[in-house]
């Protein structure tokens, strides 16, 4: 597997296991809440949806991966969700927004369901488990519309963030508050964001120097650019 196909699946990585991380703060919830076969079988619900949609889509896209408005419309979203990320990730380390707890989601998703029905906890947990599932398919897609290989890439990042995410909930049975999250965001918006310059270039025929390469040099000028932007707002503050 060529560096960048492992870029991409480390990106994946990333991005899939903050997104899950969130799905699994909410099936807790309401597994303490509610009962765990409420829980998970809404979970598995959601997850059998989201096959159903992969199963379908999944046939078509090798020979979509290569076609250059396919890679501009892609690329145009992964720079648009990489930018979003960076930008929150950029404000909560510059001291500008609060960091996302996952102990305080936590609690309020359990008061909220504590204060509704068996009905409300299913459709609770659908939701997240379908929502965040979603956007780590979408993830993976923006990621990997280069070629197949790069498509496997990010699918593998993607696969293993679920087994890793699923192990630790099973052991622990309770939110992943130690995991960094804004700095994984932090990182993965930069790679994103990255990517999507470079996807948005090779739509429109773009000879990017040094080919594949590219990607780590925007990926430098990006965290350039945020670090600065950081640095200059913790100093604003001051």
């Amino acid at each position: 597997m060529s560096a960048h196909a492992l870029a991409i699946g480390a990106t994946a990585f990333l991005a899939s296991a903050v997104e899950l991380v969130e799905a699994l703060t909410i099936v807790l919830a309401v597994g303490i809440t509610r009962g765990w076969a409420r829980a998970l079988s809404a979970a598995a619900c959601a997850v059998i949806v989201l096959a159903a949609v992969v199963a379908i889509a999944g046939p078509r896209l090798p020979g979509l991966v290569e076609n250059h408005w396919i890679k501009l419309v892609v690329g145009a979203v992964a720079l648009y969700v990489g930018v979003t990320w960076l930008r929150k990730a950029v404000l909560r380390a510059a001291g500008r927004k609060a960091l996302r707890d996952e102990n305080a989601a936590f609690a309020r998703e359990r008061e909220a369901l504590a204060r509704g029905d068996g009905t409300g906890a299913f459709v609770t947990a659908f939701n997240g488990v379908l929502t965040e599932g979603i956007e780590v398919v979408a993830i993976v897609l923006a990621l990997g519309s280069g070629t197949a290989e790069t498509l496997g890439a990010a699918a593998g990042g993607a696969v293993l963030a679920l087994i890793a995410v699923l192990a630790l909930g099973a052991i622990v049975h309770r939110p992943l508050a130690r995991v960094p999250e804004n700095l994984m965001k932090y990182v993965v918006g930069v790679m994103v964001t990255a990517f999507g310059v470079f996807w948005v270039g090779e739509g429109a025929n773009v000879a990017w120097p040094a080919q594949d390469v590219a990607l780590f040099y925007l990926a430098a000028v990006v965290l350039l650019v945020a670090a600065a932007s950081t640095l200059g707002m913790r100093r604003a503050r001051t």
